[in-house]
């Protein structure tokens, strides 16, 4: 079943909490609080998918189409 967005997986790791998005292999960040890490995971996950999207577009070369994907 499609489920709109991302899972973290978070815990606490004395002193600080870990966590990773599923979705996304290399998506992962820490942070002191609970809060701290879930705004670290939000920051890296819209860095990684920028990242992603310049280089698709890079290898798609100048002339490209954009289609949406649900899964």
């Amino acid at each position: 079943m499609f489920k709109p967005g991302y899972t973290a997986v978070i815990r606490q790791d004395e002193p600080w909490w870990i966590g990773w998005i599923e979705e996304v292999p290399g998506v992962n960040s820490q942070g002191a609080t609970r809060e701290e890490l879930i705004a670290n995971l939000r920051e890296a996950l819209a860095e990684a998918i920028e990242m992603n999207r310049e280089d698709a577009r890079k290898a798609a070369g100048a002339s490209f189409e954009e289609v949406a994907i649900q899964p």
